[in-house]
């Protein structure tokens, strides 16, 4: 098992699929489905994994002692639960400072057997309460609401 270095793999991971947790989030990335997309790059190797905290989550003593029990999560983890050819990050959360290191754990090979939630950045239409030119701003995003109301001066 390899670890995530470069910026560039944890952003292409960050599109990825994602399962939450109260002590973090379990981000994935199956290298080989999106070689075959892509330039048929022959990325095959081994699980990559990598560990990300940032800094709304405390100081660095603190951040720094998160990280340290992800990764002693991952040693402790076996890696047939992993899926091969898989890029993984850990992005940890304030609750792994307080929260016990078995339930963390179990926690994990949750997350790991879990089907995860794909979420696509940045992809489609982008979704909001719909607006039409006469009428202004839609109630239920179905139907156009009542007209501004207008104050006339008397004749």
């Amino acid at each position: 098992m390899d670890r995530l270095r470069q910026r560039a793999d944890f952003l292409a991971v960050a599109n990825g699929a994602r399962v939450n947790s109260p002590a973090f989030v379990l981000q994935s990335r199956d290298r080989q489905s999106l070689d075959r997309q892509n330039l048929g790059r022959d990325d095959s190797g081994p699980i990559r994994i990598g560990f990300t905290v940032t800094k709304k989550n405390g100081n660095a003593p603190e951040r720094n002692r998160i990280r340290r029990r992800l990764r002693e999560l991952v040693k402790r983890l076996d890696p047939v639960s992993m899926q091969p050819h898989h890029d993984y990050v850990l992005v940890g959360r304030r609750d792994a400072l307080s929260r016990g290191f078995a339930t963390m754990l179990d926690d994990l090979r949750i997350a790991f057997a879990k089907p995860a939630r794909h979420t696509h950045k940045g992809r489609g239409p982008k979704v909001g309460p719909r607006t039409d030119s006469r009428t202004g701003p839609t109630t239920d995003g179905l139907k156009p609401g009542p007209a501004p109301a207008t104050s006339r001066k008397p004749d």
